[in-house]
């Protein structure tokens, strides 16, 4: 008796040792075959290597229904004024940047990626002048965003559901931008540089839209801020994110949409910058001024920020409009600029001159880095330093050829990027970007030399 009981206890502690190990089992509450803790649930870390490869592109699979693509087109009709293909004048977004019933309504769909399925996905349409023109237009290949558990509450099933530790992802499709990389390698220079920024990576999409699956070419992955970015990179989430659509003139409520700590009705510490940017100190007392400034604002950072942006021309940003950037509240670095929506990076469309003159007095952030000495000297020097040891033509060169030879099979290969389902005008306009991003490099070095002189 003593013996089997022995054996009996032996047994059962190692089958708890083997259970406890596997982490890949079945949820057994989800009646998803799919489901295992690391693809699917919200216990596992994000996996970067597998959502985010740097050197393969990752192939992703979305179905939805006939009836969901009409639901989708009779919302965007209410968004934006026309139906796919027909046009309509109504931008879309909510005013100011804030959510608002103007914004596209998510729609479930299913996700297959890795020989895996992921269900009742919440799949939305996203974007402003881009969203519009390719809505207008009549192309498939849209920018969308996905949250995997956004309907978790009518289906439990799907409860916290996650994509290798990711809640939620956005794709870009590299609207205006003919070689399909500059949002993958902007990300990529300002992390070089220091700055952090979402990951990216290179996916070939596949969507049925109720009648087979359509080959809608290379996209970008872009990690969410409000989702793992953070963490990742800050080493904290805990503190005020925002997604401003502010000149920081003056405070608006409206115009600082709050990603984390909704439910907390307090914007103090965005209200405290932007009245220590405008004070009248700033021309009587410079250095206190920038000491104020400096208590809730990290101006360091952003100066650098400013620098590399100005070198490398991301122009759709602040000092030419009022978005693509996120500013959250560090612990003990304060207030952090986070660059966004990089795709019209690394063109010749400047806004802002090297020089930073000309900006229009409605961009306080640029223009009083322009006009005070000790701020002025930090941005050139960060201008040099990025140029000389970031912004080179050989280091450019080797990250645009491999992200080149990465999507090119999947582009001008057996598959091909084609209309209706690619913003491309034609194959050639893809094969003659490379230089002139190549070109634009050595031009901006050029520049930087003519202002440092």
């Amino acid at each position: 008796m003593k013996k089997s009981r022995l054996l009996f206890t032996a047994m059962g502690l190692w089958l708890f040792i083997a259970c406890s190990k596997n982490t890949d089992t079945v949820t057994p509450s989800n009646s998803n075959p799919d489901w295992t803790t690391e693809s699917h649930s919200n216990e596992a870390d994000p996996n970067y290597t597998m959502v985010f490869p740097q050197d393969k592109v990752n192939s992703l699979e979305i179905t939805m229904t006939k009836e969901t693509w009409q639901a989708i087109r009779t919302d965007m009709i209410s968004v934006k004024g026309g139906d796919f293909g027909v046009g309509g004048t109504q931008p879309v977004g909510g005013v100011g940047g804030v959510n608002s019933s103007t914004e596209p309504k998510y729609a479930a769909v299913s996700i297959k990626f890795n020989g895996k399925e992921w269900q009742k996905v919440g799949f939305r349409l996203k974007g402003n002048s881009s969203l519009s023109s390719i809505w207008r237009g009549g192309i498939y290949k849209l920018p969308f965003r996905m949250q995997f558990d956004e309907f978790e509450e009518q289906y439990p099933d799907i409860k916290d559901q996650r994509f290798y530790g990711f809640k939620d992802v956005s794709m870009s499709p590299a609207f205006k931008d003919n070689s399909l990389i500059r949002e993958k390698v902007a990300s990529d220079i300002f992390r070089m540089a220091g700055i952090p920024v979402a990951q990216t990576a290179f996916y070939k999409v596949y969507i049925n839209f109720g009648d087979g699956l359509k080959y809608c070419g290379v996209y970008t992955m872009i990690e969410a801020i409000d989702d793992t970015m953070l963490k990742s990179q800050f080493g904290e989430k805990k503190g005020n994110l925002y997604k401003p659509e502010s000149t920081f003139q003056t405070f608006s409520q409206t115009q600082f949409e709050k990603k984390s700590n909704e439910d907390l009705a307090d914007w103090s510490d965005i209200q405290a910058t932007i009245t220590a940017l405008n004070a009248t100190t700033r021309t009587s007392n410079p250095t206190i001024w920038r000491e104020n400034l400096e208590k809730t604002f990290n101006a360091d950072h952003f100066i650098k920020w400013l620098a590399i942006n100005t070198t490398l021309v991301s122009w759709d940003t602040y000092g030419a409009m009022a978005h693509n950037h996120y500013l959250y509240n560090h612990s003990s670095k304060k207030f952090m600029w986070i660059p966004w929506d990089n795709n019209e990076a690394l063109t010749s469309n400047a806004r802002v001159q090297l020089s930073l003159s000309g900006v229009a007095n409605n961009w306080p952030l640029i223009n009083y880095v322009a006009n005070d000495p000790v701020y002025y000297a930090k941005y050139k020097a960060y201008v040099k330093d990025f140029n000389d040891n970031i912004f080179t033509a050989t280091k450019m060169n080797a990250i645009f050829d491999k992200a080149t030879t990465l999507i090119t099979p999947y582009v001008n290969g057996t598959e091909k990027e084609e209309k209706p389902y690619s913003n491309l005008t034609n194959i050639s306009s893809f094969t003659s970007a490379l230089p002139i991003l190549k070109q634009h490099v050595m031009s901006r070095n050029q520049a930087v030399s003519a202002f440092l002189r």
